[in-house]
């Protein structure tokens, strides 16, 4: 079956319900300890409320001339108290909103470097980078704290208006009316953040993938003169997400201020109504202070609630966007036991029909192409470029999935195989030959890395790069730089066949492995080359007439189908494409 095509689509702020659910999805694990933090934080609460009860009584105590010492320890212990219980149940969430964001930061890190190959072809890496760090950070911000800020926030709030009611439920009213209006225009806000706050995130990754796309190919922007242009791209991209966060930041900013404009609404209502009453003589100075007090504290908890739906709506879209990452189509996990691959020796590769293009929107890449090559030897593919030939690379490793047809190896279907069964035989080098950024030792134990020194160095031999270590300032332990641009490109694409050989594969891939090399090296590979033929099953995709003579056998490719097989000299008689390909090689060579 062909990869479904995935693309993140644009930003777009989830549904009430599907944010609390991908959020507690996160949160669920941490529960109890989530728990322990809400309640710690909730005592130092309930000993605020205590607070105002205190001070009415001191007032009466001192109206009545009697000794408050007592109380005034009482208040002091329980402002002690309350600090310490803060100050734990903090680092509890705290902990738990680490905890979330290493969790999730490690979920989606284990599903990109699993991420099948063609889903990566249609998404931008620096989206996938920001999705890993920038949204997990948010989500670390943003999770604990909206589900303790929701639920102390609402409970701080119950507590508050219930005692509220039992000191005058004629000053709760005139409360809750004055509150009530503000909370309604409020919530009809609240909406407006979280589509602000999504498209932010996605600017955000917008940049990213602009700088990631900017710094992977700096040489040739420099060399173009088009620095000016492609930071144009991405600073469109960071005023997109400065204008998002701004309207975010505006609404915040007014969801606060509005908290705190119905709290002094409330003071100024309770301050009035409360002093006719007292006047009246309905309720003491004391009741009205206390009740004063919590008008006050009321403002607490209403600020929670509010920067904890905020703070929601900044996590449920970054927690969107992580969930969709974490779902992208990925290769299946396997037990790094795996027993041993099948067979010895060289290894044969047979297609058999095989039908495939990249997405179901472009064109057949390959039209029931069949050959079959036998174990050991070297076959070279050649032809036309966009024939197919580094495609038929990409199905043997199983990067891409068949339409239709089947891959063999060894005799068995290479769905059949386990990726690690089927990957331990083959030796893959690239055409750009990819170097990453480390050690020149890492780099070659990349695939081996339990190789001996002995056996780093053959190959080291082989490949002829001991004099180049031994060039190098720190030898094997020199940093090749950001994707080995210390090197030059012919070393890069030696030390990247030295990293297949070392492997000790069945079956080496070789896509234009020679085509950076000189002259003198060139050679040398390909003596190389015609060694280890004897050993594994050598596939070359090639357009060097040099590398191609020296094949055992080759298959002719054009338009994705196998237009011939054979030898050099049997099918530059026999086939027209062919002999007129050498016929150009030959011109070029002696050009």
């Amino acid at each position: 079956m062909i990869a479904q095509e995935v693309r993140f689509g644009p930003g777009r702020p989830p549904t009430k319900r599907a944010g609390i659910g991908v959020m507690y999805g996160y949160v669920k694990q941490y529960r109890l300890m989530l728990l322990a933090g809400a309640l710690l934080s909730l005592s130092t609460s309930a000993g605020a409320l205590v607070l105002p009860l205190l001070v009415r009584g001191l007032i009466s105590d001192l109206s009545r001339h009697q000794g408050v010492a007592a109380l005034i320890v009482l208040l002091c212990v329980l402002m002690l108290l309350g600090t310490v219980l803060g100050a734990a149940g903090n680092y509890l969430l705290r902990r738990v909103a680490e905890s979330i964001a290493l969790d999730a930061r490690k979920r989606v890190l284990d599903r990109l470097f699993r991420i099948n190959v063609g889903v990566l072809d249609r998404n931008e890496p620096g989206d996938l980078i920001a999705r890993a760090t920038v949204d997990t950070t948010l989500l670390r911000d943003a999770t604990s704290s909206a589900f303790v800020g929701l639920a102390s926030g609402i409970l701080a709030l119950v507590a508050t208006l219930t005692i509220m009611a039992l000191i005058d439920i004629v000053l709760l009213g005139v409360t809750v009316a004055a509150v009530g209006v503000v909370a309604l225009m409020t919530g009809i806000v609240v909406p407006r953040i979280g589509r602000a706050v999504s498209e932010a995130q996605q600017s955000i990754g917008k940049v990213a993938a602009g700088l990631e796309r900017l710094l992977g190919a700096l040489r040739t922007v420099k060399a173009c003169g088009a620095e000016q242009r492609e930071a144009a791209r991405v600073h469109a991209a960071a005023v997109d997400s400065w204008q998002a966060n701004l309207r975010s930041a505006r609404l915040q900013a007014w969801v606060n201020s509005a908290s705190q404009l119905s709290i002094q609404a409330a003071f100024l209502a309770v301050l009035a109504a409360g002093g006719a009453q007292v006047a009246s003589g309905s309720i003491s100075v004391g009741t009205l202070i206390a009740f004063l007090l919590y008008v006050f504290y009321l403002g607490m908890p209403i600020q929670q609630l509010s920067s904890s739906v905020s703070l929601y709506q900044i996590g449920s879209a970054a927690a969107t966007r992580v969930m969709e990452a974490e779902m992208l189509p990925a290769e299946p996990v396997e037990a790094e036991d795996v027993s041993s691959p099948p067979g010895d020796g060289p290894a044969s590769v047979s297609f058999e029909q095989v039908w495939f293009r990249y997405r179901p929107d472009l064109p057949q890449v390959h039209h029931g192409v069949s050959f079959t090559i036998p174990a050991g030897g070297m076959t070279a593919f050649v032809g036309p470029s966009g024939a197919g030939k580094t495609t038929v690379f990409s199905l043997i490793e199983r990067f891409y999935e068949p339409e239709s047809g089947a891959v063999v190896v060894d005799g068995i279907d290479i769905r059949d195989w386990s990726l690690r069964q089927l990957r331990a035989v083959i030796g893959y080098v690239e055409q750009d030959a990819p170097v990453l950024s480390s050690t020149l030792r890492e780099n070659l134990l990349l695939g081996a890395p339990a190789a001996t020194d002995e056996e780093l160095n053959d190959v080291l031999r082989i490949t002829r790069l001991s004099d180049m270590v031994n060039r190098l300032p720190t030898g094997l332990e020199t940093h090749v730089g950001h994707r080995g641009m210390r090197l030059s490109g012919g070393e890069r694409q030696r030390v990247a066949i030295a990293r297949a050989l070392l492997r000790r594969p069945r079956l080496l891939l070789l896509d234009e492995a020679t085509s950076q090399l000189d002259a003198i090296n060139e050679a040398a590979l390909r003596e190389t080359v015609a060694d280890v033929a004897r050993l594994m099953t050598v596939l070359v995709v090639a357009h060097r007439l040099s590398t191609v003579t020296m094949a055992d056998r080759i298959i002719v490719m054009d338009a994705g189908r196998v237009q011939a097989t054979g030898t050099h000299l049997e099918l530059v008689d026999g086939n027209p494409l062919y002999a007129e390909l050498a016929a150009t090689q030959f011109l070029a060579l002696g050009a």
